[in-house]
């Protein structure tokens, strides 16, 4: 792809960077950009700008949130001790897509891999320890992928809350997750939630 100018070159590269945009359509979103009036595009940069360097992350759940706060957990009509624990923001708000959740979340950052050099200090688990021990916590759902990282982090979390009066669920299986929950369709999700099973029937 041969271009006439520099700066159109430069901006389709960086388009081309984003997740699932290759070159062309990066081009097409370029050009759209430069047939568009001046101040919606300087609007435009400045809300990516704006996100960018504004954004913060919950110091309850680790969602996103524009303040210290998230609005999930400052929602005080959502049923407080009940905890839907994913692996990303993503799946947080695939599962609210949905409407069946009205618990809070925890977010862990990631799951569990010794391979990859990832253990407990590198995700939010101990946040969540804390969490569920000084709330009234009395569900822990593990909405994390049905994998041997998933799994390893759901038993690695229950283990260290076992003397806990806490309720450990999981969703039923046959639905995608962590990475590929988005893609998930609301009903099928909804219904994963709704019957989800406890943790210890999934090793039996």
């Amino acid at each position: 792809m041969k271009f006439s100018s520099s700066l159109i070159e430069q901006a389709v590269l960086e388009f081309s960077k984003l997740p699932g945009v290759g070159k062309k359509t990066a081009l097409r979103h370029v050009l759209h950009l430069l047939k568009t009036d001046q101040e919606k595009v300087n609007y435009f940069a400045e809300v990516i700008i704006n996100m960018r360097n504004n954004i913060q992350y919950c110091n309850l759940c680790f969602n996103v949130s524009d303040s210290n706060e998230c609005k999930i957990c400052s929602d005080f009509s959502r049923k407080r001790n009940i905890i839907c624990v994913v692996e990303n923001i993503r799946d947080v708000m695939s599962i609210e897509s949905t409407q069946h959740y009205s618990g809070l979340y925890h977010v862990l950052g990631a799951l569990l891999s010794p391979i990859d050099g990832i253990g407990p200090e590198q995700l939010t688990i101990q946040s969540l320890i804390e969490r569920a021990k000084t709330n009234d916590t009395t569900e822990i759902i593990f909405a994390l992928s049905p994998t041997l990282e998933g799994d390893t982090t759901s038993y690695y979390i229950h283990k260290k809350l076992a003397d806990m009066p806490i309720r450990f669920t999981t969703l039923s299986r046959g639905v995608a997750f962590g990475g590929e929950l988005e893609y998930t369709d609301d009903l099928t999700l909804a219904r994963s939630i709704m019957n989800r099973r406890p943790l210890e029937d999934m090793v039996k």
